[in-house]
């Protein structure tokens, strides 16, 4: 496990990370990873590791994206908006989970890495 909590220590966790000989990264999406994506995204293609991103930013030159549909939980907020709006009070309403998820697998980076990405054995919708 390696951590950076300021932008400077970023070099620092994915030199650790390789010396570690690490074989692939979680990178968790805290503001310094996304507000650094393209940063986080140039190291670990710097230092070879396939990593694994929440959000999808990431997915421009990162590896995996597996996360929520930001996009979706956005157009979920304006139905609580709504409610609101109409007199509902805030604290009746019901807290809620993602029920969209996205999955992103960048071949051009899966590719640069020398991996294989076996074919699916269902079917996907493209995405935008």
């Amino acid at each position: 496990m390696v951590e950076a909590t300021k932008t400077e220590e970023l070099d620092t966790a994915f030199a650790s990370a390789a010396a570690q000989r690490a074989d692939a990264m979680i990178v968790f999406g805290d503001i310094l990873t996304i507000r650094q994506a393209p940063r986080v995204v140039g190291l670990a293609a710097e230092y070879h590791l396939p990593a694994i991103y929440f959000f999808r930013q990431f997915a421009d030159g990162g590896l995996v994206v597996y996360g929520p549909d930001i996009a979706d939980l956005f157009r979920r907020a304006g139905g609580y908006v709504d409610k609101i709006l109409k007199g509902t009070k805030p604290a009746d309403l019901p807290v809620e989970q993602p029920t969209k998820f996205e999955l992103v697998i960048n071949m051009k980076t899966a590719k640069a890495l020398d991996l294989t990405v076996p074919a699916p054995r269902y079917s996907f919708v493209p995405m935008r």
